[in-house]
């Protein structure tokens, strides 16, 4: 390949598909980006509309510029977000503010100034900016010289700004943001036409939010989330710099050995050859007071102005075999064990560069023998993938660390082991570090939606250099372990082609998934509305990347989410937060909710009743994949297990971190050991995802009628249940006579009696109506809680005690702080929604962060289908949560039967 090729700015640079190969191998000529020393994050930012600043960028970044009228500006994040939190505009998502914001926000660029100090330290060694990410292009102006341009929102931009600072003096940093060139035409949600149309021109651009031209779970944003949204840092280096290193595990089968290497790349910045010693320390990362800690050396020496291939394995570093190594497990099936490597470099000059990162010691493989169709197995054990798609982790890129950590800990919560980035548009630094910390494995993706939802991107230089960052940046976390091209379809054949070269090159040890909806058995499409629990079971694929159904929040979350005028009329607002026609049919989904259960009071008797339906459908949609698993089925993944906007649909948890019921739907079905009732053919099923098969339980059977009286008890031997399988056990059979409606309870015992997992149906002869569930007499719960403090959290231990001889149905317990009587968000229940047998005592723990609480005791409030509560005694305030009781509202007959 001509040398001069690889110097053309590839920003500008025009290509044919008959190209891509020869671009992709200088891609990885070019090098990535440098590692820096002790980075530190640039702040005090302002931003202007660059139409009221009548000036260069050499004029903007000098010192004496005027900014009198300039915003103070949030990074990271949007321009958006800027404004808002400068009083331009209300908060976005809250009921239909975003309608009345215009969309000449995406059609202009944006200033943003700062300036800082260099400091003293830095004399003699290369001084380098670093911008994490911006959206959607940047060119970079430092002290009055141009330093060079970014494109694309998944890229690093680093530059060597060392002839244009001093250290110890002032730099002025300038950075001129423009948006994506074809955002499109906005998609709003609206009764009269539903959610609109998915996607558009948006995605001609490939590298960049996509989604926020408006999809089926997201109204347009009105500056396509235009910004630097993630941090820009500062550091130094001296002659010989770390390029991003690849470190890979090779676990022997009896996991008693693990091999590590480690490949890359030192770079020589200066004229002359340079020496230089590298030392590596490999940590465990964890609570351990004394972890173990393996360092090694090698020495090196680097021409001036070369690359030096780095490629350590244990026959040049023998430290690099690990004895006895603490594996990364996905969710459920072990810890998430971690390790550090730092690697620091040395010349005589000191410090050259350092680079630290965390890793995993595991192993992934893709099919079991005799099928083609993807499983996954993680250190030799198949893992049946349970999880849920993120669309966009928020609507305008606000992803402070603790929201991600709270996210991931509530889909851990609910036993999930898998997450879809779909379209790649979670993409950042934290998002991958939680999914490690959590034991959650990564189906990842690029930037191309369905075909029928954008065209093909066109600027392939841009796309491809977005995509090689983020492999090359993220590659050495554990839990990624597909990366796939494209959404429900496949990328240009030659795009694909060069994908699959580049792919083997950057990251040879992870599947590479050109589609997500075909392939290995793999299938998408829906559907995605509310359906009764038996429609789960019909299967028509082995590994499904998208099914779901509406998801109605608690109460308070709506209350939250739009203004009180539009509480009790599904009206635009409901629309604007994704109940309309549309794929979800959001327009049909509460006439079909009041003829299940019976007409809708009001508001509080929607979200009631929207508990029962989250419960069945979630439930469903995991447990009609356990029945076959690992026979016809070996994944699901929810459509969409996260919201990025307030919304009624798709979605484990609310905007606003409070789950409702489809998290504990999801919860029960995925737990590790599981009894269950399939609810297509009545069969009572043992569900084991150990690899260890279970011998010697039992499962007790209660029927109960309506009025709580017990029709008849069973106990069934469980002789054995294989490893990894689901065993049918026995056939439930109901005496109709007893009532239409009927609640069937299983129960789970070990060999010693112990209750390993609990269920609990309503069912109906007629399987559609449960509108007599409106007759069920009411009960009152008793309930006691006492707290401790653990560190930085306080925990809740709360007794739940059913006294009287009828069934109490979804139990919803919420923590509010006292005084105020506010939500506390976000909270871990161990669980909720519970539903209790007469006579039934469960346990149960709530996990808080103390500083959550303000100082406050914590009050808890209760609520559900039939119940009111009385406390038993104990410190903690238990009080019926009175905002949640339809009979606590006027009547305003929202949706008749």
């Amino acid at each position: 390949m001509p040398s001069q090729y690889c110097q053309l700015p590839i920003a500008t640079r025009r290509i044919s598909f008959s190209k891509l190969h020869a671009l992709f191998l200088c891609l990885l000529l070019q090098g990535m980006a440098a590692s820096a020393q002790q980075p530190q994050e640039i702040s005090a930012w302002e931003m202007q509309d660059v139409a009221k600043v009548p000036a260069t960028g050499d004029a903007v970044s000098l010192p004496n510029f005027k900014t009198a009228s300039w915003y103070k500006a949030t990074v990271p994040g949007t321009v958006l977000t800027t404004l808002v939190d400068n009083h331009v505009y209300p908060e976005p998502l809250y009921g239909e503010n975003m309608r009345a914001i215009p969309e000449s926000l995406n059609k202009t660029s944006y200033w943003y100034r700062t300036s800082f100090t260099i400091p003293s330290a830095y004399k003699g060694h290369t001084t380098w900016l670093h911008f994490a990410g911006i959206n959607y292009s940047a060119q970079v102006w430092v002290n009055g010289h141009s330093i060079g341009s970014i494109k694309g929102a998944f890229i690093r931009g680093d530059f060597d700004i060392s002839a244009a600072v001093k250290p110890g003096t002032k730099a002025v940093l300038a950075v001129l943001i423009s948006p994506q060139p074809h955002p499109g035409i906005p998609h709003e949600h609206t009764i009269a036409d539903g959610v609109g149309k998915n996607g558009g021109d948006t995605a001609l651009d490939g590298a960049t939010f996509l989604s926020t031209i408006g999809w089926d779970w997201i109204p347009a944003i009105r500056d396509r989330d235009t910004g630097i949204w993630l941090p820009v840092t500062l550091s130094s280096t001296g002659p010989l710099v770390i390029d991003d290193p690849a470190i890979r595990s090779d676990l022997a089968a009896s996991h008693a050995t693990a091999d590590l290497s480690i490949s890359g790349a030192v770079t020589n910045s200066s004229a002359k050859t340079v020496d230089g010693t590298l030392t590596g320390t490999i940590t465990e990362v964890g609570d351990d007071a004394s972890p173990k800690t393996i360092t090694f050396t090698r020495k090196i020496s680097v021409e001036g102005g070369k690359s030096l291939p780095l490629a350590l394995d244990p026959a040049a570093i023998p430290e690099l075999h690990i004895n006895a190594p603490r594996l990364w497990w996905p969710n459920g099936y072990g810890k998430a064990n971690l390790y550090r490597l730092s690697l620091n470099l040395r010349t005589s000059g000191g410090t050259s560069d350092v680079w630290s990162g965390n890793f995993g010691i595991r192993t992934i493989q893709y099919q079991v023998a005799g099928s083609e169709n993807l499983t996954l197995s993680v250190n030799g054990v198949p893992v049946m993938a349970r999880g849920g798609n993120w669309g966009l982790d928020e609507a305008m890129k606000r992803v402070p660390k603790a929201r991600l950590d709270a996210q991931f800990h509530m889909h851990a919560l609910a036993h999930l082991n898998i997450i879809r980035n779909w379209v790649g548009q979670s993409t950042s630094p934290d998002f991958y570090e939680m999914a490690d910390k959590y034991g959650i494995l990564l189906w990842d993706e690029f930037f191309q939606p369905n075909p029928g939802d954008g065209p093909n991107v066109a600027d392939i230089p841009t796309y491809l250099k977005n995509v090689t960052d983020k492999v090359t940046r993220y590659r050495n976390h554990p839990s990624i372990a597909v990366w796939c091209a494209r959404n429900e379809g496949y990328p240009p054949k030659e795009l694909d082609d060069t994908l699959r070269v580049l792919m083997a090159k950057l990251d040879p040890t992870r599947l590479y998934q050109s589609n997500s909806a075909d392939g290995h058995g793999v299938s998408s499409h829906g559907p995605y509305y509310w359906r009764s629990p038996r429609y789960f079971y019909a299967l028509n694929e082995s590994f499904k990347t998208e099914t779901g159904s509406v998801s109605i929040p608690t109460i308070e979350s709506i209350q939250g989410m739009m203004p009180q005028k539009d509480w009790e009329t599904i009206n635009d607002d409901w629309a604007q937060h994704d109940l309309a026609k549309g794929a979800q049919r959001g327009d049909q989904y509460p006439s079909l909710l009041a003829k299940r259960y019976g007409p809708i009071r009001n508001l509080a008797d929607f979200t009631r009743k929207g508990q029962l339906a989250n419960y069945e459908a979630f439930r469903a949609m995991y447990e009609g994949r356990n029945a076959q698993m690992f026979t016809a089925t070996t994944g699901v993944i929810t459509w969409m297990s996260h919201p990025a906007q307030p919304s009624f649909v798709w979605q484990l948890y609310h905007y606003d971190l409070e789950p409702n019921a489809s998290l504990y739907g999801a919860q029960k079905a995925s737990e590790h050991i599981h009894v269950q009732l399939n609810e297509a053919n009545f069969g009572v099923e043992v569900v084991n995802n150990t690899p260890e098969p279970l011998s010697g339980y039992q499962i007790r059977s209660s029927i109960y009628a309506l009025d709580g009286t017990l029709s008849a008890q069973q106990l069934h031997p469980v002789e054995n249940a294989p490893g990894v399988h689901t065993t049918k056990i026995f056939q439930l059979v109901a005496n109709p006579s007893i009532s239409a409606v009927y609640f069937v309870k299983l129960d789970l015992l070990d060999a010693t009696g112990n209750q390993v997992s609990t269920n609990f149906y309503w069912q109906n002869v007629d399987q559609d109506d449960f509108t007599s569930l409106g007759r069920m007499p009411p009960v009152t719960l008793e309930a006691s809680a006492t707290s401790t403090l653990a560190k930085d959290k306080t925990m809740l231990k709360v007794v739940l005690h059913n006294p009287t001889n009828h069934v109490a149905l979804m139990t919803h317990l919420q923590l509010h702080r006292e005084g105020s009587e506010a939500r506390v968000l976000p909270v871990f229940y161990s669980e909720n929604y519970i539903s209790l047998a007469p006579q039934e005592t469960r346990e149960l723990l709530i996990d808080v962060a103390t500083a959550d609480l303000h100082g406050t005791a914590p009050i808890l409030a209760v609520d559900g289908f039939n119940i009111h509560v009385k406390s038993s005694g104990g410190p903690i305030r238990i009080m019926n949560n009175e905002n949640a009781d339809p009979m606590h509202w006027p009547a305003s007959n929202l949706v008749g039967k």
